[in-house]
């Protein structure tokens, strides 16, 4: 069996643990608290993400990050984007020289405005052919559940790809293989944004035209910042782009969706982040994939608004308004 860490215990870390060990893999699962690890060790069950999902017997947890990496021969990331390069600077002396390491996390770092899998290159100095990413319609309880679902798998390197979709590839979990790391990422980090955007929509009571409207100019809008980075926009047209983007807007399971509703009911951004412990990491990155785009000069205007209503300079129904009232234009501009 392939000894694989999996650092970060949330939903996803904990869905993710259940898609590798179903897949013959020996998983070590990384907690930030003891008293989860015990939990998980003992019941077989993480109580505070995922109630009611029984583990596998392959699955252990622990909260010593140097034993849960030492030996690993594949070590795989799912932590809030905003701290993982803390974490990864915590975490770089117990890594293995020749580890696969993989980024599960949607995001784009404030500031630098690095995707994950170049936070990991920066950290850890590992070459580019060793960092793999995974991105897809994948949300947690249902993955969990071992409900059927598909994924895309990238590395720039073809045995590491295949080795990656060997890795995860079981009787309810599909790999496909990419090798376009900044479109999948991109496609993953993006499609947050979106989804509240939607969730704001449907708070405020519009039905299936308007959110057909947001997926589809989003999706373009994805799209656009994606090819100038030098993406393949055919990456956006597949599970990493539309798939998950279809996904996280439609689910009430996903949490940057019912972030938007509570928005476009009226709750501010503060109000929100204090009921729950779980991240919608599309609040965060909202600034920095504003940012980005700004950089190169792309047209973001569903990022703009939704920035502007996580930071209280508007409101959601404004939003919506100062969308639909823009200068009309051919579809493709």
């Amino acid at each position: 069996m392939t000894k694989v860490a999996v650092m970060g215990s949330g939903s996803w870390g904990t869905a993710f643990s259940v898609v590798l060990a179903d897949a013959g893999n020996d998983v070590t699962l990384w907690a930030r608290r003891e008293e989860l690890c015990t939990t998980i060790n003992e019941k077989r069950e993480n109580t505070d993400y995922l109630p009611g999902i029984e583990l596998p017997d392959t699955v252990r947890a622990t909260h010593d990050a140097e034993e849960a990496l030492t030996e690993a021969e594949d070590v795989f990331f799912v932590v809030p984007a905003q701290t993982f390069r803390q974490n990864l600077r915590d975490w770089v002396d117990f890594i293995p020289g020749d580890a696969l390491l993989v980024s599960l996390m949607k995001g784009v770092e404030l500031g630098t405005l690095r995707r994950m899998s170049e936070v990991i290159e920066d950290e850890t100095g590992a070459d580019p052919h060793r960092i793999g990413v995974v991105s897809g319609p994948n949300l947690a309880k249902e993955i969990a559940r071992r409900e059927p679902a598909a994924s895309v798998v990238a590395c720039t390197d073809e045995d590491n790809v295949k080795k990656l979709r060997a890795m995860c590839h079981s009787a309810s979990f599909r790999p496909y293989s990419s090798t376009d790391l900044i479109g999948c990422e991109l496609g993953g980090t993006y499609k947050n944004i979106i989804a509240l955007a939607v969730g704001m929509a449907v708070g405020l009571g519009f039905g299936d035209n308007t959110t057909a409207s947001v997926i589809t100019r989003g999706l373009a809008e994805t799209a656009r910042l994606s090819e100038r980075l030098g993406a393949d926009p055919m990456t956006l047209m597949g599970l990493a782009g539309l798939g998950d983007l279809v996904a996280t807007c439609s689910s009430p399971l996903s949490r940057n969706r019912t972030f938007g509703e509570k928005l476009g009911q009226g709750l501010t951004t503060e109000e929100i982040t204090s009921s729950t412990r779980q991240v919608a990491e599309g609040v965060k990155s909202c600034s920095s994939l504003l940012d980005l785009a700004r950089s190169v000069d792309v047209y973001a205007p569903i990022v703009e608004a939704v920035h502007s209503v996580v930071e209280g300079e508007m409101t959601a129904a404004d939003m919506l308004t100062a969308l639909i009232s823009k200068e009309a234009k051919h579809e493709r501009d």
